[in-house]
């Protein structure tokens, strides 16, 4: 298809710390939510959806292929086909590639894609000792024979295993998030304050948008279910942060010899967003002027213990693939999913050596503007839900790119497991 394919709407809800606002809902509620709320807002809903696809990291149990039923709660004819897709960090990212991709080559016209986590209602899980347990306890056949079962049980069987903590942790390298970031602070000489300051930094730009009003037209308004409130506006970023406080923090994931902390990590949270994807033609034929349009898309990976690089490898590609480079960027919206590994971003892509030894090429990628780098903060105070996240930095930085008349953006992140994924996109006319 010759097309460019545009984005044509695109709506979150406000982002929420686990265990907050949005416990009680889970993801294909948030989902839900969101869809419904296109419907309402677009035109797009008056022609045919071909595919709604969501991205989902820890996808709940009583709702496998939560796109499906998110679509189907969202009011979308029980014709129209939905999937999820998980890639990690970037599955919100992921699953705009795939509509992109289905519009491209012809086989969908209209595509609904976005991303959605509930890490409030991430499980805790039985150990191997305790659910043994129990299917003795099934497959006793008298009250003997059940009475042995529970004989066996011992304390130590009631320890859960964390489905968020084992999520986070690679099998590959078998390190823990927060200690790849570590790696990369010790490599490129990234200390605690740097840390601190950039952490500060997220959480004062985030507060100053919020209080210009910068994101209501991305936000929408959720009544919560039996209270009487609404959640309109992220509840992660603290205007009174401030370097004394992130300084008290001990380091988390190293405690002996380590920086990085829990104020300078991205912030656990619950909160889902969708866009509108169709082609260029159908957009201008019905009069209609999209956020943007979808340049140019990569995925890279690299070492899982380096995880935090992704977005160096990814952006090398799409900016080989495109011809355009750091300059041509308006705004760069990068994940943050630790301070320690945004700035370790910010060194590779300035560093020849890193060049060389990694992409080979004789040229960097270039010095990344700090004034363009997550102008309205990051994850670290904005938060990170897992398959929500990569779908926001494209709508956070189409939405900025309208707002100061930018031709180009990049949406950046690093992806658990060592890969990256970055997407220009280009203003509408």
């Amino acid at each position: 298809m010759s097309d460019r394919i545009a984005i044509v709407d695109g709506i979150r809800t406000p982002m929420a710390k686990a265990g907050t606002v949005l416990k009680n809902i889970q993801a294909d509620d948030l989902g839900a939510w969101v869809l419904r709320e296109l419907r309402i807002r677009s035109k797009f809903p008056d022609k045919p959806v071909d595919e709604v696809i969501m991205g989902c990291v820890a996808q709940p149990v009583h709702a496998a292929n939560v796109a499906r039923v998110i679509s189907l709660k969202a009011g979308f004819d029980k014709s129209v086909p939905a999937f999820t897709v998980h890639r990690n960090c970037a599955s919100g990212i992921e699953s705009v590639v795939d509509g992109w991709y289905r519009i491209r080559l012809g086989v969908a016209q209209h595509v609904i894609a976005g991303g959605v986590e509930s890490m409030s209602n991430i499980p805790l899980l039985y150990n191997k000792e305790m659910t043994g347990l129990f299917e003795k306890l099934m497959k006793a056949k008298s009250i003997g024979e059940r009475l042995s079962a529970l004989g066996s049980f011992r304390p130590r069987y009631l320890k859960p295993v964390i489905g968020l903590l084992q999520g986070l942790t690679d099998p590959i390298c078998g390190e823990i998030m927060g200690m790849t970031a570590e790696n990369l602070a010790r490599e490129f000489y990234i200390n605690r304050d740097e840390q601190d300051q950039f952490a500060l930094e997220s959480h004062q730009k985030a507060a100053a948008a919020i209080e210009a009003g910068a994101f209501k037209e991305e936000v929408m308004a959720c009544p919560i279910p039996g209270t009487n409130t609404v959640f309109e506006t992220d509840n992660g970023p603290r205007e009174n942060q401030s370097m004394e406080a992130l300084a008290k923090l001990k380091p988390y994931f190293d405690r002996k010899n380590g920086t990085v902390t829990v104020g300078t990590s991205s912030q656990v949270t619950d909160a889902a967003a969708g866009l509108v994807l169709a082609p260029e033609s159908w957009v201008k034929s019905e009069g209609i002027k999209p956020l943007g349009y979808i340049k140019a898309a990569a995925t890279a990976g690299c070492d899982p213990s380096r995880m935090g690089l992704g977005p160096v490898y990814a952006t090398h590609k799409v900016f080989k693939e495109t011809g355009l480079g750091l300059k041509d960027m308006g705004i760069i919206e990068m994940n943050e999913a630790f301070a320690a590994q945004v700035l370790a971003n910010v060194k590779a892509f300035a560093s020849r050596e890193f060049a060389e030894a990694e992409l080979g090429t004789s040229e960097p990628l270039g010095e990344i503007d700090p004034a363009k780098l997550n102008p309205q903060g990051g994850a670290i105070a904005l938060g990170h839900p897992l398959g929500m996240t990569g779908t926001r930095l494209i709508l956070t930085t189409l939405k900025q790119m309208q707002a100061n008349n930018l031709e180009y953006g990049l949406a950046t992140c690093c992806i658990g497991g060592g890969q990256g994924s970055s997407m220009i996109l280009e203003a509408a006319e």
